[in-house]
């Protein structure tokens, strides 16, 4: 038999990219994936070009942060981690959720998204995530946790 792991860490990961981190009072909508590349888990999702479209193009109509899909079937050739075009995407609009944040995070720093579509708090050049704010402290880019009450 196939040997599919031989080392663990000591710790378990306290989540991951698009999890939703609590069960605080949270809001959930679902839109369709207009990109030809595949929207990755937590990350920032903008409103379509369609009724009920979605994409990960940085631009006016901020919806929210996508969430991970535990059953979403990866198919040969496509993205892990992320949503195909077409595919349902479901989306916070409100709640607590784990992102990569691409710098060093402080808790209540407001929350920016890159023209590359990364999440941090500097505000220069960047597109203000309007009520999102970090909820965690990190010491340099990595997991942490985004939160919009």
């Amino acid at each position: 038999m196939a040997v599919l792991q031989t080392a663990y860490t000591d710790q378990v990961a306290p989540g991951f990219a698009g999890m939703v981190a609590n069960a605080e009072t949270s809001n959930r909508i679902t839109r369709t994936n207009e990109d030809s590349a595949s929207l990755p888990f937590g990350r920032a999702v903008f409103r379509g070009a369609q009724d009920h479209g979605c994409t990960a193009t940085v631009g006016a109509g901020f919806l929210g942060i996508s969430i991970a899909h535990e059953a979403l079937g990866l198919l040969a050739g496509a993205t892990p981690d992320a949503f195909p075009q077409n595919a349902s995407v479901p989306i916070m609009t409100m709640g607590v959720i784990w992102v990569n944040a691409s710098v060093a995070v402080a808790k209540g720093d407001q929350a920016y998204v890159t023209s590359a579509g990364l999440l941090t708090n500097v505000s220069t050049s960047n597109t203000i995530l309007t009520g999102w704010v970090f909820d965690t402290t990190t010491a340099a880019a990595g997991l942490a946790k985004l939160a919009k009450r």
